[in-house]
């Protein structure tokens, strides 16, 4: 038949169907069937828009189709069978993974013909083609089914005897002789298929367990086996991460951090090579970790990396066949083909939460990257969110988990208004992932690893930036009193919300970090006098943490002074001068202190150092963990001293165990910790309970550890007037999009200081708002019934 084109978004001349809420399932549909529906509405609602092409059939309607979508210019054949879910086919991946029978694309193939007046009927009719073929049924678990057609049935159901069960599924057994059996069934009929993806699926099942026999035959009985993979000797747990990354295939590596993840997958990937013959390795990891990466594969096995960068045309012609090969993960997008073109055996994906955001372009084109074997790391798959581990393990196993929509229906508790409250049945992911997923904490491994001991030390703010403390506290109450009042804050109120907890956290450190004029703390004083301590003996080095790139560029001031040698690290270096600081910091005695800011310090090896010190306490006990991980990590042949600075009667006291539900998350789902947590009555309430809690007085901090009695007022605080008492509030009107650029430290920053300025008379600092004009002000006034207070100009 001649290929007709038919748009798949024709108008039609009947009223459009109620619309299917995208938020919320209806009461009426099970998940499945509002998920059809949804899947439905995106072509009937013109939500996205298809073109259909008719490639072959010998049927008027049920044929092969190809069906492009416009909106991301990606095109998927679709094997039209019926009108009813179940027997059509879609080379997309979502219906191999919804369990729902249909998706989009085919959707959009039945739309286009229920649009034809003459063709629609026959959609009706029920279709079976002459033809046999072995074809893979996707469900809860995947099965090779056999399809008996017309021709010559009775043959092939005598032939189905021998390898198929009742309901004509392929037994495991008969994997090892598919070769004879698609022999005999082509004898049969020439016109008999196999489809790929069936090839596919046995090709992995018998590699699996041609990979477990050889490991058991060839590793497991050589005790010193791991004594030749690398140059350097490997604590039992490494070894069990190797030779679990080893039978698993595919796996992610989510050990804590410093026990050693990168030297677990160079192993690993020595080991594919030696036995499975894996000849060239992609190590996917952020823009500051390819050089680090590079010495390491050097150090561990004695091999030269070659780190991809340039232009893109640089790049694609250096993609090789053999050997380990770099690259960030900013680039992966414009590179897909060209990698994918390179066939890589392995796929290393280092810090793979870069991924734990599905929707995002870089998780998407990282998605997309084929490879037989690979080995994810990260420490931290969970920090907020189910979801995020979800997109991590997508990478790894699309099918382990499920469809994100049953997966979250099982295991997230929401209220009668649909919101999420809570999670349960955690520690049954942990079962789910067994076969794929290892992990082991410090604490599990404790005895192969150095000492740790942590410290909290109070120190005092100074009166200025008590006022200034409180100041902000005044406005977080006033909005809280708001939200336990009338149950909601807009979003203009949760921005000022936002600035005014982060403006809290600043001046906990210093007030220069807001105003860039004043100098009034205490935290700087005690860290010199915690580096006078500690550089004491010789040979000893600190690395200090700050989130605010301010804070620590007080610090290199106070290090000059006292020539003290240091590296300076935070997000503004160019990728091409960290690998020259942390050389220098690793190799020359005289640099002594590392200062680092969270956004340059990810990945970083830092284990020279015996000490950390942190200037404050990020919201996230991960990120915490993490810039400790830097130098309590394996290799590490020294106690380690963690130091956290904390601003007393301040919103870092009251912040230690406010973020207690992100890590009873991730212990639930990957630790084997709580099974049933509770966020309370929704994300935002629970959010706003602790909100309170950090910003009313409480009891002073309680430490594990002796607490330093509080020092003094820093030397370098200065006597100044307070500032003015209330913010302008009609400020909410200008700030837009602010959450996020509160989580960037250096937008952060560079937003506090262009909203503040300085009185030349009275010397007051005060917020300078730019307004459009002054009908603006007035309509604020009216709206907020007169709580705002006016700003001296």
């Amino acid at each position: 038949m001649t290929a007709t084109h038919q748009r798949a978004t024709t108008k039609r001349k009947t009223a459009p169907a109620t619309q299917v809420s995208f938020h919320k399932k209806p009461d009426h549909l099970t998940l499945a069937e509002r998920q059809r529906e949804l899947r439905r509405a995106l072509v009937t609602d013109k939500k996205q828009e298809f073109t259909v092409t008719r490639q072959e059939g010998d049927h008027p309607v049920f044929a092969d189709y190809m069906v492009k979508n416009l909106s991301s210019d990606t095109a998927y054949k679709v094997a039209l069978r019926s009108k009813k879910p179940g027997p059509n086919f879609c080379t997309c991946p979502d219906l191999k993974t919804n369990l729902l029978g249909t998706c989009k694309h085919i959707e959009a193939v039945l739309h286009s013909i229920e649009q034809n007046k003459k063709l629609a009927p026959l959609l009706q009719s029920v279709y079976l083609p002459a033809y046999s073929s072995l074809y893979l049924k996707y469900g809860s678990e995947r099965e090779v089914r056999l399809r008996i057609g017309t021709e010559r049935a009775t043959t092939y159901q005598a032939l189905a005897k021998q390898y198929c069960d009742d309901e004509l599924r392929l037994h495991p057994t008969a994997f090892k002789h598919i070769d004879k059996f698609l022999l005999r069934a082509q004898r049969i009929s020439p016109d008999f298929r196999c489809y790929k993806d069936v090839v596919d699926f046995i090709a992995t099942i018998r590699d699996g367990h041609t990979r477990q026999a050889l490991i058991t035959r060839n590793i497991n009985q050589r005790k010193k086996y791991f004594d030749k993979l690398i140059t350097t000797p490997l604590y039992p747990f490494q070894k069990d991460g190797v030779l679990f990354a080893a039978k698993a295939g595919r796996s992610l590596i989510a050990d804590d951090m410093g026990l050693g993840k990168t030297i677990q997958a160079i192993g690993a990937a020595e080991l594919f090579q030696k036995e499975f013959g894996v000849s060239n390795v992609l190590v996917v990891c952020p823009t500051s970790l390819k050089y680090q990466w590079q010495a390491e594969i050097k150090r561990f096995c004695g091999k030269e990396a070659v780190v991809l960068e340039g232009d893109a045309l640089t790049r694609h012609r250096t993609y090789g066949s053999y050997g380990y090969f770099i690259i960030s993960y900013n680039v992966v997008g414009a590179d897909i083909a060209a990698i994918n073109k390179a066939d890589f055996d392995l796929v290393i994906l280092d810090e793979a939460q870069r991924i734990k955001n599905w929707q995002t372009k870089t998780a998407q084109a990282v998605k997309k990257i084929a490879s037989k074997y690979a080995i994810v790391l990260t420490g931290t798959p969970i920090e907020n969110k189910l979801e995020e581990l979800y997109s991590i393990i997508q990478f790894i196993d699309p099918f382990k988990l499920g469809p994100l929509y049953k997966f979250l229906a099982n295991h997230e508790i929401r209220n009668e208004a649909g919101k999420v409250v809570g999670y349960h049945n955690l520690n049954q992911i942990q079962k789910v992932l067994s076969d794929i997923v290892i992990r082991r904490t410090k604490q599990t491994v404790l005895k192969q690893l150095p000492s740790r001991t942590d410290k909290q030390i109070l120190v005092p703010l100074t009166a200025e930036q008590t006022v200034i403390h409180e100041e902000y506290a005044v406005m977080v109450s006033r909005l809280v009193s708001k939200w336990k009042r009338f149950g909601f804050l807009d979003e203009k109120d949760r921005q000022r919300l936002l600035i005014a907890l982060n403006c809290m956290r600043m001046v906990a450190d210093s007030t220069y970090i807001l105003d860039q004029t004043t100098r009034f703390d205490t935290k700087i004083e005690e860290l010199m006098s915690l580096l006078d301590n500690a550089l004491a003996t010789r040979g000893n080095k600190v690395v200090v943490f700050s989130q605010w790139q301010r804070m620590t560029s007080l610090v290199e001031q106070e290090l000059n002074s006292q020539h003290i040698g240091f590296a300076h690290l935070h997000g503004g270096i160019p990728s091409s001068k960290r690998k020259g600081l942390l050389d220098d910091f690793h190799n020359n005695p005289a640099c002594l202190v590392f200062l680092s800011t969270d956004a340059g310090g990810v990945g970083l090896n830092l284990q020279s150092a015996s000490t950390v010190i942190n200037l404050d306490l990020p919201w996230n006990p991960a990120v915490l963990e993490q810039r400790i991980g830097r130098i309590h990590r394996h290799g590490q042949k020294q106690n380690v001293n963690v130091i956290n600075l904390i601003s007393k009667d301040s919103i870092e006291q009251r912040m230690i165990d406010v973020l207690k539900f992100k890590s009873s998350l991730f212990a639930g789902a990957l630790d084997g910790g709580e099974d049933k947590i509770f966020m309370g009555e929704d994300k935002f309430k629970r959010f706003m309970g602790q909100v309170e809690h950090v910003t009313h007085q409480s009891e002073p901090l309680a430490t594990k550890q002796n607490a330093v009695t509080p020092v003094t007022q820093s030397s370098h605080a200065k006597r100044q007037l307070p500032l003015t008492p209330d913010l302008n509030t009609a400020a909410a009107n200008l700030f837009k999009n602010l959450a996020e650029t509160l989580s960037d430290q250096q937008k952060s920053e560079k937003l506090i200081s262009s909203f503040t300025a300085k009185d030349a008379k009275t010397g007051k600092p005060y917020l300078k708002i730019p307004l459009e004009n002054e009908q603006m002000v007035t309509n604020a006034l009216n709206a907020l019934n007169g709580l705002i207070s006016k700003f001296t100009k």
